[in-house]
């Protein structure tokens, strides 16, 4: 077992539906585009969307359904974590929004912002808090809905994203054998020349409303540079997974399967080229699912659980990249 192990299992994931699913013809109508345009520009034939539910309510489904799937009840959880990349107030914390949707009572609930890669942040977080005896069972959930801030105007990222919800309950198992569920390793880096290249710049304290001069709907949009995303990525993503399936001690043949950030037709290319693993061999919900931010990566691994492309004893990659611009991986043996 590696030296960076820490025990973790997983008792169950969920999913939430979406209120309405948009195909990518709807889009071409809308934008006044020929046919297949919208396919063809963003590799999304079809994404999620919430009219009308909160983050709380959306996530408050999928947390359920991953408490059904665990067998357990809230009354069995030590701490509720969220993982949202936006929230539905600037404060409380969404977990605190969260508790109340599921009525829960006196456990912590907290929250943790890495953007795309939350669910990875919260895993490497939770793997220590559940090594060190502090909490026994936690839920985790993720949620994003991306439609919010986005330009209404703009086929190309309004193609790219999807709304959704994830939710993972974790444990620290209950055997002491060698083969156990466990978070091998974790690893993230953070290249902050590229901090810009993603992000939504009001609705905090630098840009409030009294300080910026104009319509203040343009800073609570979000924007990208896809390119500079993708090519800061790009420069270190080959040493970055060498390095962090080193720290777990296993080689990429022992990889049953890759559960990356469904980040844009790119990114998924650009993983499918550098690992030179079969398309097989890793989770691509891209086309049904679009870009769901936090909610990305845990859809997919809720899948390739829920669907039998992963089973215990397994060992998974997780990867992702993240505005900031952040990389993040980890290696679980399920």
């Amino acid at each position: 077992m590696s030296a960076h192990s820490r025990p973790l299992r997983i008792l169950g994931t969920g999913v939430s539906t979406p209120a309405r699913w948009i195909d990518s013809a709807e889009l071409d109508t809308r934008f006044g585009l020929a046919p297949g345009t919208m396919r063809a520009r963003t590799g999304v034939t079809r994404r999620g969307l919430e009219p009308t539910r909160n983050a709380a309510e959306v996530s408050a489904e999928a947390a359920t359904a991953a408490l059904r799937a665990a067998g357990l009840r809230t009354d069995d959880l030590d701490a509720l974590i969220c993982a949202n990349a936006s929230h539905d107030q600037a404060m409380p914390c969404n977990a605190a929004l969260l508790h109340r949707e599921l009525g829960m009572h006196r456990v912590p609930a907290f929250d943790i912002n890495a953007s795309c890669i939350g669910f990875l942040a919260a895993l490497d977080l939770i793997g220590s808090l559940l090594a060190s005896g502090r909490y026994r069972r936690v839920l985790l959930s993720s949620c994003d809905l991306a439609s919010r801030a986005l330009d209404p105007g703009d086929p190309d990222t309004f193609g790219l994203f999807g709304d959704g919800a994830a939710a993972a309950v974790l444990d620290a198992g209950d055997d002491d054998d060698e083969r156990r569920p466990a978070l091998l390793a974790a690893r993230f880096e953070t290249w902050s020349d590229a901090v810009h290249a993603c992000e939504i710049p009001g609705g905090g304290s630098r840009l409030t409303p009294a300080r910026y001069v104009g319509d203040y709907r343009d800073v609570c949009t979000f924007r990208m540079d896809g390119k500079r995303l993708y090519r800061t990525a790009a420069l270190h993503f080959d040493r970055f997974v060498a390095e962090l399936l080193d720290e777990a001690g296993v080689g990429l043949a022992q990889i049953r399967r890759v559960v990356p950030h469904q980040a844009s037709r790119l990114g998924m290319e650009h993983i499918f080229k550098r690992l030179g693993l079969p398309r097989d061999r890793i989770e691509d919900i891209f086309a049904e699912h679009g870009n769901q931010v936090s909610a990305s990566l845990p859809t997919a691994l809720h899948h390739a659980l829920s669907e039998g492309r992963l089973e215990r004893g397994d060992i998974a990659l997780l990867l992702g990249t993240a505005a900031g611009v952040t990389l993040g991986g980890a290696v679980l043996r399920i």
